[in-house]
């Protein structure tokens, strides 16, 4: 059995395109793990991470979105909700996917296989977060989860001074429950 994957803090992966975000942003963050799965798209991978999402998880996002719609912010549903493709059809895997719909609470905004780059925009901030595939020569391949947010109001920052600490946990925790997934 190989040893267990520890996710790790890293910068957001130059030559990404989310990286292109980042200048005037006023948070963002990146976590890096093994990718025990590199033959598997960003999108497909993105789908196992959210597949994944611990039940507190859940329950936060429930809690959050209770909360929110109390001063004007959107009620996002869950990371893994599906919703009609454009199409009008339901998802059956990875590849019905295509920029401009709907996974879960994000929009897709760039796909590729390497990486793919979801969004969420309101009158307060903009979020965006990709999922990014890397090999590098003979190191072992990795993932990578990165965040970029775009605060537009005093609101908005309010709402990311509460939720960063909870951002943080959750990513690395659906980080975690994948690598460890992967072990098996």
């Amino acid at each position: 059995m190989s040893s267990p994957a520890t996710v790790k803090s890293i910068a957001i992966p130059p030559g990404t395109a989310i990286h292109a975000a980042v200048s005037g942003a006023q948070f963002f963050d990146a976590y890096e793990v093994a990718d025990r799965h590199p033959a598997r798209t960003a999108l497909q991978t993105w789908l196992d991470v959210v597949a994944r999402t611990p039940r507190w998880t859940q329950q936060l996002m429930a809690l959050r979105n209770r909360l929110v719609r109390l001063v004007g912010l959107k009620d996002l549903g869950q990371l893994h909700d599906t919703h009609p493709l454009a199409s009008g059809r339901i998802p059956s895997d990875a590849s019905s996917y295509r920029v401009g719909d709907r996974v879960g609470i994000f929009l897709i905004r760039h796909l590729s296989d390497t990486e793919v780059v979801l969004g969420q925009d309101d009158k307060h901030l903009d979020v965006q977060v990709s999922l990014s595939k890397h090999c590098r020569g003979d190191a072992p391949a990795t993932l990578a989860v990165s965040t970029v947010v775009h605060i537009h109001n005093a609101l908005g920052q309010a709402y990311m001074a509460v939720v960063t600490p909870f951002h943080r946990r959750i990513v690395r925790a659906m980080l975690q429950r994948l690598a460890d997934h992967g072990q098996r």
